[in-house]
Formats: structure tokens, sequence, C-alpha cells
């Protein structure tokens, strides 16, 4: 078998979590600067095999596309004309950084901590990976 990968995809920076080769469980990977997913993409498929990735669907309360969503679009059509080979799913981000905070804030870390913004977009990208696996299960 071969990894998922999630992307909480942002302006800034994007949060990269994905699963064991088994597909057992979702884990942080890292924070990256949006201009540099690519190169990031390029490093770390040589040393990992991925079969797919789930790129977060921004909704917001009432089902509408949140506005980075063009920018999302754009990501998806360039990944797909890099990768190909690797499938790309999109799955609803909604409550993931809220989420991410009450997990990281119930986690025992210090305030300076819980505030960073890598560590929630992370976090964020594993839940998002946790619950497409979980739905994919069904």
């Amino acid at each position: 078998m071969a990894q998922i990968m999630a992307i909480d995809y942002g302006k800034k920076r994007c949060g990269i979590a994905a699963t064991d080769d088994m597909q057992i469980i979702a884990s942080a990977v890292d924070t990256i600067e949006t201009p540099k997913i690519f190169e990031f993409f390029k490093n770390y498929f040589i040393l990992n095999k991925v079969e797919s990735i789930v790129v977060g669907l921004p909704k917001d309360l009432k089902g509408n596309m949140n506005e980075i969503e063009t920018e999302i679009s754009i990501f998806v059509k360039n990944f797909q004309e890099a990768y190909p080979q690797i499938e790309v799913f999109r799955f609803d981000e909604r409550f993931t950084s809220k989420m991410a905070s009450f997990f990281i804030s119930q986690s025992g870390k210090s305030k300076k901590k819980r505030q960073e913004k890598g560590l929630i977009d992370r976090v964020s990208a594993t839940i998002i990976l946790q619950n497409f696996m979980e739905q994919k299960q069904k």
C-alpha cells in the first residue's frame, strides 16, 4: 500500500498530514509555506509512496464555498498536471481549525505553542485526513 496525504491549504501556509503505508494512522507531517508546496512534494514523493491526496473543501456554515476555493481549485489543477498518477479527493473541512485549536488546548501545550498557526494547520490537516479515512471505511 501507499500513503494518503491531506492538505489544509491556506494563502500563506499549508498544513500537511499523511497516513502510514498501511493507511491505519493519520499523523501531522509539516507546515509548508504555500509558495514552496510543490518543492515539498518533489522531495516528499522521492522518499514516500503516496497514492492519493485529500484537499480540504472550504465551506461556510450554509454550505457555500469560501473565497479561497478559487485558489485551491488552481492548486488542485496544477497538482493533477504535475502528478497525474496521484488521485485527488476533496473533503469538507468545516470546523477543523476550531477542533484543532480545542485539541491543542487540551494537550497541555503552553499558550504560546497553542497559538502557533503552523501547529493548527498541521493538526487541521490531520483531522481532515482522519475524517476522510473514517468515511472511506463506511
